[in-house]
């Protein structure tokens, strides 16, 4: 029966739609950049419609009648499909190339301004992101770059922004919320971003201010699209980090398109060059696809799936850390036992229906699941000794430790285990106003529910020994080992243990209306919009609690007519909260407060963009790009928390409030002819006011951060380039002991600086086609490379190990480093 009626449903449909026709495509530039904002109409009558961000377009046409469809931009020539009669049995593919228009008339300048751009939002060329350098590749490497987001691990590719910490961030692909492992607690054990870079379209970015679509968080939104193939093709990335290799494709007449990304990585090269000898094993395995099917010319259905395995197995063996200064030189050598075992398993997926009512209305339903599976299992035992090495140049044994003042031991345990499914039923809808404008008012909505089933068990133990005496915990008064004796029982000196089956579910509601047009000559934008998000707490031992917040948000541009300067002013506001999600909830001991309140901060973002072209000394005119952004963010009901490596501890309580402001620069444009690069500056101040006690920096209160990132190539031999990423920034204050009072103890680390620098020698791309015959002729690319990761071998700390000496009851911070000098070799090729 259920067949049957199946069967009439297609035939249902089949007839309803026999009328109608789909051509789509990807509009190109002569660069191959997808172009956003094309007009597409049937000459002749009033059927049409334009591009997306992504370059995509659907328009549906009458069928078995012959048509003229005009391809019209006002940066680029335009392009006629003349003549073409379609029969409506499958979408017709049609991909046009429009050329750069550099004509100009009298004095006047024409200029096509995106809704994005007047949105405050940044677009990332993809191909940028797959070619530059870095020890975790991919879009937050390229992040990293950009001003107003910070990290300091390489090897993580989490990332803050403007003051924010690593949950503060929401990621969308393709419409859909994605999420992040929950236990991990170092770089090294973190694997892949969900994020494919051999996959996606496009990469647009905004560290502030963003509209009401998007969640609530208080940070910044990460938006990718992944492709619609239109043909066959194959790729492999290979490297001794890894190998990257996806295919893609379409099938029954191209209604269906296809296209899986395999990716398979083993840090091993990375962990095993640092200070500590190790038995590792950090192997990193998933495969994503995303699948589409147009089922009709007005419906269509898209999935998205993802499965994660990320397993790290850590065996230290010995190390030995120098630091100190010259004067005064230390070195702390450990011998371990023990081992880690850490488990991270994900899937994913994410079903999507696109239905266009008409050509103004368009409907949205998205169902998804995520389910993790997360084990980390440890028990390591360090035994130290502290000491002076041998300084001596010409001694035989240089750096070796010729005399110990301290000797100590520390064991660490941990059983922790971590179960969670997220549920996810979602609708949005866009309706187009036509008001003869040459762009259309719009209205976006959307309802989303969520269900969130979380089941943790948290065992972890800290046992510190020096000279034979047991290290109380912080919280205990101090003894006078060794030279009276302490009576009290044992006790570890840190220890969390807890057990929790936690029920989350939410209902969210947005609406928005956005507006684009002239007041005089001068062209203006905005965009008005309000969030509701209503959350339940339940749970084995937890008393049901329910909170509800609104946050209205609104953004307002212009773009003056001016005839000599090409500029872009505009400004955002409103309201941003974080409802907690399950970590935010859980404080330092391992328990669940189910009151604690969403995070709220409120935004002023002030910002301007200057086009304007350089003219080089040979004559040639180069596009530029200055875009500058000033920023204040108050925040209240802040959640508290230290910072580990990239382990957050919340304190799960809204006893603080916190600020942040600062600047951020970018200059973007063609310093090398026919290559993008940029330079990006940001200055940041963030500070928390804890129980009234007074303001103290934040843990991402990164102060200073200046990122180069440059393309260039040999002129002789413009098929060998090169790919170079620079970032430095500041000192962040995460050099203190875990269980300091921040009031009273607060050390900032060292300065972060790193260069990575990739070289690749193209032997075919879309501008130097093989010869016939040769090897490479089935090729669309192939190239071959080198990578330098820290070029400058700087020694970078991502946190100090506090060891202890008890006969002085002195303490020393060592430094916990990251990654040295690393070579690599790399392969691509693609089909």
């Amino acid at each position: 029966m259920k067949n049957f009626l199946l069967f009439i449903a297609l035939v249902a449909t089949s007839f309803i739609y026999a009328q109608n026709a789909i051509i789509q495509g990807v509009i190109l530039d002569d660069k191959n950049q997808t172009i956003a904002d094309v007009n597409i109409n049937v000459l002749g009558t009033t059927i049409g419609t334009a591009s997306d961000n992504t370059g995509f377009y659907r328009l549906v046409v009458p069928a078995n009648q012959k048509i003229t469809i005009t391809f019209t931009s006002i940066s680029f020539k335009s392009s006629t499909l003349k003549d073409i009669e379609l029969d409506g049995k499958a979408p017709f593919e049609f991909n046009p190339v429009l050329k750069t228009d550099i004509e100009q008339i009298g004095t006047v300048t024409i200029n096509n301004t995106r809704t994005k751009e007047f949105a405050g939002i940044t677009n990332v060329d993809p191909t940028v992101v797959r070619a530059i350098p870095g020890v975790q590749p991919g879009v937050e490497n390229l992040l990293k770059s950009l001003p107003g987001v910070s990290s300091n691990n390489e090897l993580s590719t989490q990332y803050a922004v403007r003051g924010g910490n690593y949950d503060e961030n929401l990621v969308y692909i393709n419409e859909i919320e994605v999420y992040r492992p929950f236990l991990v607690r170092s770089g090294q054990q973190e694997g892949l971003s969900i994020v494919n870079a051999d996959l996606v379209r496009s990469v647009d970015f905004s560290a502030g201010g963003f509209q009401s679509k998007y969640g609530d968080k208080l940070s910044s939104v990460l938006d990718i699209n992944y492709r619609r193939p239109t043909e066959f093709g194959a790729g492999i990335d290979a490297s001794f980090l890894g190998v990257n290799a996806y295919v893609e494709g379409t099938a029954f007449a191209k209604a269906a398109t296809g296209i899986l990304g395999v990716r398979y990585r083993n840090n091993s090269l990375f962990v095993n060059s640092r200070e500590t000898e190790a038995i590792t094993k950090p192997v990193f395995v998933d495969a994503q696809t995303y699948l589409t099917y147009q089922v009709s010319p007005k419906f269509e259905l898209s999935f998205l799936g993802n499965i994660a395995i990320n397993s790290y197995e850590f065996e230290p063996l010995t190390s030995q850390t120098n630091f100190g200064t010259v004067d005064d030189a230390q070195s702390l050598i450990i011998n371990y036992d023990g081992k880690e075992d850490d488990q991270y398993e994900t899937y994913f997926g994410a079903l999507k229906a696109s239905y266009d009512v008409n050509k103004l209305l368009n409907l949205r339903f998205i169902t998804s699941v995520y389910h993790t599976q997360e084990q980390e299992h440890y028990d390591i035992l360090g035994r130290y000794r502290i000491g002076r090495p041998n300084t001596n140049i010409g001694s035989d044994d240089l750096g070796e430790v010729d005399f110990t003042r301290a000797i100590g031991s520390e064991l660490d345990h941990g059983r922790n285990d971590l179960d969670a499914l997220i549920v996810s039923l979602e609708h949005k809808g866009t309706l187009e106003f036509d008001n003869g404008k040459k762009e259309n008012d719009q209205l976006d909505w959307g309802l989303k529910f969520n269900r969130e089933d979380i089941r943790d068990r948290l065992r972890e133990y800290t046992v510190i020994d020096s000279a034979g005496f047991n290290i109380r915990p912080p919280s205990v008064a101090a003894n006078d080992e060794p030279y009276f004796a302490y009576t009290a029982p044992l006790d570890s000196f840190e220890s969390a243990s807890a057990d929790n089956d936690v029920q989350i579910t939410r209902l969210q509601a947005f609406a928005q209306y956005s507006s684009r047009g002239y007041v005089g000559d001068h062209e203006l934008y905005w965009n008005a919009g309000v969030r509701s998000h209503t959350w339940n707490v339940s749970g084995v031992g937890i008393q049901s609690t329910t909170q509800t917040v609104i946050s209205p948000r609104g953004q307002v541009a212009m773009k003056p007519a001016w005839d000599d300067t090409n500029m872009l002013f505009r400004f955002s506001t409103g309201i941003y909260y974080q409802p907690p999600f399950y970590r935010e909830l859980r404080d330092q001991q391992g328990v669940v407060n189910p009151d604690v309140k969403a995070q709220k901060s409120v935004h002023f973002v002030l910002g301007n963009d200057w086009s304007f072209n350089w003219t080089a000394p040979n004559g040639d005119k180069r596009p530029f790009k200055l875009t500058s952004e000033a920023y204040y963010k108050d925040l209240s009901d802040v959640n508290t928390y230290t910072l580990e490596n990239v382990r957050i501890r919340y304190r799960a309580n809204n006893d603080a409030e916190a600020y942040a402001y600062g600047l951020d620069v970018r200059l973007a444009g063609e310093f090398v002819k026919g290559t993008e690069s940029w330079i990006s500056l940001g200055y940041l101040k963030t500070e928390e006011n804890l129980d009234g006690r007074g303001y103290i920096a934040r843990p991402t209160d990164q102060r200073l951060k200046v990122a180069f990132l440059f393309q260039d190539y040999v002129p002789n031999i413009p098929n060998l380039k090169a790919y170079i990423n620079m970032v430095y920034s500041s000192g962040l204050p995460g050099g203190s002991p875990s269980y300091a009072d921040p009031y009273d103890f607060q050390f900032r680390l060292k300065d972060y600086f790193r260069a990575d620098l990739g070289v690749q020698f193209v032997l075919v791309d879309d501008k130097k086609k093989p010869k016939a015959g040769s090897w490479l002729e089935d090729f669309d690319e192939f190239s071959i490379g080198a990578q330098i990761f820290n070029i400058f071998d700087y020694e970078n700390n991502i946190s100090n190990l506090w060891v202890r000496d008890v006969a002085s009851s002195a303490q020393y911070a060592v430094p916990v480093r990251l990654t040295p000098r690393v070579f690599n070799l790399r392969l691509i090729a693609k089909l």
